[in-house]
């Protein structure tokens, strides 16, 4: 394990020193006394209370009265609480608009206002309150980069939305816009899911990305074990809270820094937690983000090998019958990796409440006659919930859903398009559908930029009753999207990557079994198409310079690791792969 880049008997305000001790510092103490502080604490370790609160959306407006637990839980524990607060861009309200192409971006955003405020005050630990999808990653991503000690607690599920008799989330609304412009839903009908699918506080509900990351980050060791598994308006959350701020003190005074839980070992972990959980292909971007800011060898493969091994055991939404609640009730994060621990899925590994993984998974208690979570003797799917393919469309790999369908291989003519708005309307207008291989490209990292979320338009099929169709881009998709769909195609359609020579007509097939994306064309033959958009400007632009490929998790730090593709792997043995990345220490 390591270490804080001092001993554990270093004095746990060893940074934050450089700002509060000695005569020079008088002004600094100053100003710190100015907002609260008295002698006595300036020997107590300073502990960062990083927020995404926000009244944009029900994922992050409870975050400001979970932090009044934390800051209670810092002092009881011997430190003094910092606030600052950070961005959110919510997934759910910019989808399907220019918006959404912010959301990404607002992942490397707050990394690095993380990282700022946290070193331009040189404070010693650090709680990240989170609650919509970015924030997570990004908080994870900061600790990384930074490697000073810390966690991540989110701020929990939102409770299902109701129609009669029927529990409904997020991903019921989407659908239902397809099924209004299908003229199969009214206009009463569609008030009626748009009035119910958000009840309260909390993040969209169903096993999607926020929900995946939570899970993931529990896994993997950087949240407290269920602490993000309790929904945001559940009466045991202040408890959570306050248990994060303990622990906050407890890392920093032991000098325990953020990169003793963000191992292969431990990004392996997390990795096939999401497979078992049918979770998110955006965990793939993010979890080979997490590991870039590390300095960690981890990439799509391991993902890919992850997903290759573990069966889906979690019957959750989009592809299943459960949501993020229900997990909870049935015993949560921790019985799923009860249920990886004994069938020797993961391997141990520290976490950040002072006790191991396996420890941890040992206590969960499982709610009698439950059937959200099964076992491997009868899993949901007998495989993960995607793949890592390659081939004339994606050398450097592309990610496909399998949930939601049990289709192994597609072949049909491309529909191409520039724009998400365009595929949108052209399956709301009936002139994409049935038997079509519908391409969105110029989305990706640098072409979007952004790499925005296609739920709009996987729903729009999905709400038509569309089944027979295939969608692939050089952008992403939403958590609650399901279906044969393949993102993150790299290299991406801006870089002129092999999709920007794709025209319509174009015969693709999709191969899961042997992991091929291909078009029968001399792509090599064509030139690449070009965008016709406005040049972006402000951060978009600088975004669109920086970006990594998806394959590299569209980060934007120097030299992030090279993308490794399927070749990369050839004549290693898979036992080997899972053997180094569980042998780290």
């Amino acid at each position: 394990m390591t270490q804080n880049s001092s001993s554990p008997s270093s004095p746990p305000n060893r940074r934050s020193a450089a700002v509060t001790r000695g005569p020079n510092r008088a002004a600094a103490r100053s100003y710190l006394r100015a907002a609260g502080m008295d002698d006595a604490d300036f020997e107590r370790p300073m502990i960062a209370v990083v927020n995404t609160w926000s009244s944009v959306t029900p994922c992050n407006m409870h975050l400001d009265r979970l932090a009044d637990d934390v800051r209670r839980g810092i002092r009881e524990a011997g430190g003094w609480p910092v606030d600052f607060n950070t961005i959110v861009v919510t997934d759910g309200i910019s989808m399907g608009t220019p918006g959404m192409k912010a959301s990404l971006i607002s992942r490397e955003v707050i990394a690095d206002s993380i990282e700022l405020a946290v070193q331009g005050h040189q404070l010693d630990g650090v709680v990240c309150i989170v609650g919509c999808d970015k924030t997570i990653p990004a908080a994870a991503m900061a600790l990384a980069r930074m490697d000073i000690p810390g966690l991540v607690y989110y701020g929990g599920t939102i409770m299902p939305g109701r129609i009669g008799q029927k529990e409904i989330s997020v991903q019921e609304i989407f659908e239902a816009i397809g099924a209004h412009g299908a003229g199969a839903l009214d206009d009463a009908g569609l008030k009626a899911v748009e009035v119910a699918a958000c009840p309260g506080a909390g993040a969209c509900g169903g096993q999607f990305t926020a929900n995946t990351m939570a899970m993931a980050l529990s896994v993997m060791g950087l949240s407290p074990m269920g602490a993000n598994d309790v929904p945001a308006v559940h009466p045991d959350k202040g408890e959570q809270g306050e248990r994060c701020g303990r622990l906050a003190v407890e890392l920093t005074v032991k000098g325990i820094s953020a990169r003793a839980f963000i191992t292969p070992r431990s990004l392996m972990n997390a990795a096939v937690a999401v497979s078992a959980s049918g979770g998110s292909t955006n965990a793939v971007l993010h979890l080979t983000a997490i590991a870039a800011e590390a300095g960690v060898p981890f990439g799509v493969e391991d993902c890919h090998f992850a997903c290759e091994t573990t069966p889906v055991i979690c019957d959750l939404k989009p592809g299943g019958q459960f949501l993020a609640h229900h997990l909870f009730v049935a015993g949560g994060t921790r019985l799923v990796a009860q249920r990886l621990a004994w069938a020797g899925k993961i391997a141990d590994a520290p976490t950040v409440s002072g006790r191991s993984l396996f420890e941890e998974a040992a206590e969960a208690e499982e709610a009698p006659g439950q059937k959200v979570i099964t076992d491997f003797d009868r899993p949901v799917m007998a495989r993960g919930s995607y793949a890592v393919i390659y081939g004339d469309l994606a050398p450097e790999g592309a990610v496909i859903k399998l949930t939601g369908h049990k289709v192994d291989r597609f072949e049909g003519p491309a529909k191409v398009f520039d724009r998400e708005e365009d595929a949108f309307e052209a399956v709301q207008s009936g002139a994409a559908g049935e038997g079509d291989v519908i391409i969105i490209r110029h989305e990706g990292p640098r072409g979007g930029p952004g790499m925005r979320e296609m739920l709009q338009v996987t729903a729009a099929l999905k709400g038509r009753k569309i089944e027979n169709v295939a969608l692939i881009t050089d952008g992403r998709f939403s958590g609650a999207s399901y279906g044969f769909v393949a993102g993150h195609v790299s290299p991406e359609a801006a870089v002129g990557g092999p999709i920007a020579r794709v025209r319509d007509g174009d015969r693709v097939t999709i191969d899961v079994t042997n992991r091929r994306i291909d078009v029968d064309a001399d792509l090599g033959a064509r030139a690449p198409t070009t965008s016709d958009r406005e040049a972006p400007t402000g951060v978009f632009a600088k975004y669109a310079v920086l970006a990594a490929s998806a394959s590299q998790g569209a980060v934007t730090i120097p030299n992030p690791p090279p993308a490794r593709t399927a070749d990369s792997f050839q004549g290693r043995p898979r036992a080997a792969s899972t053997q180094t990345a569980h042998e780290d220490a």
